[in-house]
């Protein structure tokens, strides 16, 4: 039996993921305007700076994989 995610959909679901805790943290933002909304932005940014450096981490496999296959 295969498992049903493969490297093609985590890389796009860690993409997405990296992309919305960024945007999110960037308009929570005291700066972007009034926010009754309480998040710490510095734990919002490291979050999505792990999940970046998970994508970035399957991209570099993944082109170690196609050169080492091709």
């Amino acid at each position: 039996m295969r498992f049903p995610l493969e490297f093609l959909d985590l890389d796009l679901w860690l993409a997405g993921t990296a992309i919305i805790l960024f945007l999110t943290s960037e308009m929570l933002s005291p700066s972007y305007g009034k926010s009754n909304i309480y998040i710490n932005n510095k734990r919002l940014r490291n979050a999505a700076k792990a999940v970046l450096i998970l994508f970035l981490t399957t991209v570099v496999i993944r082109i170690i994989s196609t050169v080492i296959a091709g």
